[in-house]
């Protein structure tokens, strides 16, 4: 495994402490991970909304408006993510 050095403000570092002192994590480097993995599911939840929205509006065959055809990819999307969160 790597190591990576970062730098904090004080009021960041005491918050990732304070985190730590929950019992949740067990180091700050389990916190942090803990964040860049939740930071990677969201750019992948973006990244295929993206894909639906795109494949949607290029199929050209929808009698819904783009913001109604938008609002239903987002909802999918979204109980994709909740899944994916709740397994």
């Amino acid at each position: 495994m790597a190591t990576m050095n970062v730098s904090l403000p004080d009021q960041m570092k005491e918050w990732v402490e304070e985190q730590v002192k929950t019992g949740r994590y067990g180091n700050s480097s389990d916190y942090v991970r803990d964040l860049v993995r939740k930071d990677q599911e969201r750019a992948e939840a973006r990244e295929n909304l993206q894909q639906m929205v795109d494949d949607a509006l290029a199929s050209g065959i929808a009698d819904l408006g783009r913001e109604e055809l938008l609002e239903r990819i987002m909802a999918r999307a979204k109980a994709a993510v909740d899944k994916r969160k709740s397994a």
